[in-house]
C-alpha cells in the first residue's frame, strides 16, 4: 500500500461525507487552493508595484523623453522644435565632443586596469589571513564609500595643488612642485589616481573569490616545485577569471560615468585646455549650462551606445580568456 493510501485511510470521513470518503481527495482540495493562489498573485503584485511605478516614472519615462527630446531643438524655456538628426549629425562637427570622448577613453582604458590590479594586490595581501581582517577590510574599503563624493574632490584637488601636500612631500627631497591639477599634462592624471584610490569594491570582490580556490591546488604545486610567481600566473588567475570579468564590467560603465571628479577639481570647465574634459562633464555643460537639452539628450544616447558597445566587446572578448569550472 502507498504512503498516500495509507495517509487518506488513517485521515477519517471527510466531515459532511459519506463513511469511507477521503478528506483529501484532488476535487475537494482544489476550489480552496485557487483562491489561496490568486490571494498570492495579488499579494505579490501590490510588493512589486513600488519596483514597477519607480521602472517607469524614473527609468523608462525618462528614457522615453529623452529619445525624444534627443530629435528636437529644446532650451527648457520654450516648447521642444522637431529638427530630426540635426543634434546627430552636428556631433560629427563637434571639436569639444570629439576631444571630450579622447579625454573620456584615455581614462577608462588606464583608470579601471590599475585599478583591478591594486585592487587584486590588496586583496591576495588580505587573503594571507593577517590579524585583524575585518578592520584592514573595512578601511581600504572605505574608499569606494567616498571616492565620488564632492568632499573628497575638492580634497584632492588641494592635495595636488601648488601648496599641497605632495609637493610639501617632494620638497623634502629637493625637489619642487608643480601645480599638478592646473597643467594639462598632469590634471588628468591626478583624477586616474583618485579613481585607482576607490579600489576597495573592486578588492572585496577579489577577497571573496580569492576564499574559494582550494587550497589543495597550491599545495600539489608546491609538490611539484611550482613557485609563488608560477602559481599566481598558472592557478590564481585562471581561476580568478570570471571574478575578473565581473569587475572589469562594473568598472568600465562605472568609469564613463564619471563627473563628480571632473566637475570639482576643474571648477565644471573640465580644464585646463580641456584635459579633464570627461564626455558626462560636456553633456552637462551643454544641457545645463548653454540650455541645449536637445543635443544634450542626443549626447547621452551617444553614451549609452558606446557604454553598450563596450559591454558587449567584453562579453565576446571573454569567451577566450575567461574560464569557468564547466
Amino acid at each position: 500500500m502507498s504512503v498516500v493510501s495509507e495517509l487518506r485511510r488513517v485521515s477519517g470521513p471527510r466531515r459532511g461525507g459519506p463513511p469511507g470518503t477521503s478528506g483529501t481527495s484532488a476535487g475537494d482540495g482544489a476550489p480552496g487552493a485557487r483562491p489561496r493562489r490568486r490571494g498570492d498573485g495579488r499579494m505579490a503584485a501590490v510588493f512589486l508595484a513600488p519596483w514597477f511605478l519607480g521602472l517607469v516614472l524614473i527609468t523608462i519615462g525618462p528614457m522615453a523623453a529623452s529619445a525624444y527630446l534627443s530629435f528636437t531643438d529644446y532650451n527648457l524655456l520654450q516648447p521642444p522644435e522637431w529638427i530630426g538628426l540635426d543634434n546627430y549629425t552636428r556631433m560629427l562637427d563637434d571639436p569639444r565632443l570629439h576631444k571630450a570622448l579622447v579625454v573620456t577613453f584615455t581614462y577608462v582604458l588606464t583608470a579601471v586596469p590599475l585599478q583591478l590590479v591594486v585592487a587584486l594586490g590588496l586583496a591576495m595581501l588580505l587573503d594571507r589571513g593577517m590579524r585583524g581582517l575585518a578592520f584592514y577590510r573595512s578601511v581600504f574599503y572605505l574608499p569606494s564609500l567616498l571616492g565620488g563624493s564632492v568632499a573628497v574632490a575638492i580634497l584632492w584637488r588641494e592635495v595636488f595643488g601648488v601648496d599641497g601636500l605632495v609637493n610639501a612631500f617632494l620638497a623634502l627631497f629637493g625637489i619642487e612642485g608643480q601645480g599638478w591639477v592646473s597643467s594639462p599634462d598632469t590634471a588628468l592624471g591626478t583624477l586616474v589616481i583618485l579613481h585607482v584610490w576607490t579600489f576597495g569594491a573592486p578588492m572585496i570582490i577579489f577577497l571573496a573569490g580569492l576564499r574559494q580556490i582550494p587550497e589543495m591546488y597550491y599545495e600539489a604545486a608546491s609538490i611539484d616545485g611550482a613557485g609563488k610567481v608560477r602559481q599566481f600566473f598558472s592557478i590564481t588567475v585562471p581561476l580568478l577569471t570570471p571574478i575578473i570579468f565581473f569587475n572589469l564590467v562594473l568598472q568600465v560603465i562605472g568609469a564613463f560615468q564619471s563627473f563628480t571628479q571632473a566637475f570639482v577639481v576643474s571648477g565644471g570647465t573640465g580644464g585646463p585646455a580641456d584635459s579633464t574634459l570627461f564626455y558626462t562633464l560636456y553633456l552637462y555643460q551643454k544641457g545645463f549650462a548653454s540650455l541645449d537639452m536637445g543635443y544634450a539628450s542626443a549626447m547621452a544616447w551617444l553614451l549609452l551606445l558606446i557604454v553598450g558597445a563596450m559591454t558587449a566587446l567584453n562579453f565576446l572578448a571573454s569567451k577566450y580568456w575567461v574560464f569557468y569550472g564547466d
